[in-house]
Order: structure tokens, then sequence, then C-alpha cells
């Protein structure tokens, strides 16, 4: 009788779990209504970078685009990260969705033409801190970048 309880209890402990994960990966699908926020500065949490926020923890160093690069290149090279897809396309402006594998987090990565740069941001929807995720991101942006030919 008291083996029927405690593997009940684990049952249940066990359903409560899944259910919670399961909530929290619901909470990060995609958003189609976000607006270009690459020139609005990060917010204080440290899980967003930004080529346009001067704050320390937050700056990333520009991007100097070769002369003639479009959105449609910047695109090819931005989905070879990791978990991307493209979630809005216009003619000077992307929004990437970039979802982790383990828990399924998205992150925002939007990039911008402006003349000869690119303006960068990338930002966690969820959590406090991404642990240099997004960082890392736009660093290895960057090395795609140069790998092509297309930053200066």
């Amino acid at each position: 009788m008291i083996d029927f309880f405690i593997s009940r209890e684990i049952v249940m402990k066990v359903a409560i779990m899944a259910f919670a994960l399961l909530t929290l990966t619901a909470c990060s699908q995609g958003v189609k209504s976000m607006s270009d926020r690459t020139s609005s500065p990060c917010n204080q949490k440290p899980n967003c970078v930004s080529t346009e926020d001067e704050r320390q923890q937050h700056h990333i160093p520009p991007f100097s685009l070769a002369a003639g690069t479009d959105i449609d290149t910047i695109e090819r090279i931005a989905l070879q990260l990791p978990g991307s897809k493209t979630a809005i396309k216009k003619h000077d402006y992307l929004r990437i969705e970039c979802t982790s594998k383990i828990l399924r987090f998205v992150d925002d990565l939007e990039l911008r033409l402006q003349g000869e740069q690119l303006i960068v941001r990338s930002e966690s929807r969820v959590g406090y801190s991404d642990f240099g995720v997004n960082r890392k991101r736009t660093e290895q942006l960057r090395q795609l970048l140069q790998q092509q030919g297309v930053l200066q």
C-alpha cells in the first residue's frame, strides 16, 4: 500500500514538471507583430547586446559592410546560425528567431541595413541573464560575414 502512494506521488511530480516545461516552451513561440527595435537601447537585464547601445555590458562593435551588400545576402549568411529562421524580412530589415536546442528558448536577432552599416541587436525574450549567448551569437555572425567577404 505504501509503495502505491510513493509511486503515485512520483508520477504526480513528473507530470507537474512536464507540464511546467511545456508551459515555458509555449511561452517562447514566434511573435509576428514585434516592431523594429534595432535603434532602441537594451533594457537593464544582461540578456541583450546592440551596436546602438553605448553601455559596456550591452555594446558590440559596429558591423561595416562592403558596398552593395543587400538584405538577401545578410539573410543567407544569418540563417547559418544554429536554430535560426526568418520571422520578418523587409528591404532593409530582418528579424531572425534563434531557438535554443534544449529548452527551446527563442531569442530575437534583429538586423537593419543603414547605408554601409549593419545595425545589430540580439535579445532574449524570457529570463534575466542569457549567460553571454547573444554576445556569442553576434560574434559568430560577424565571423560568418567576414568569411563571406561581406564586412569591410
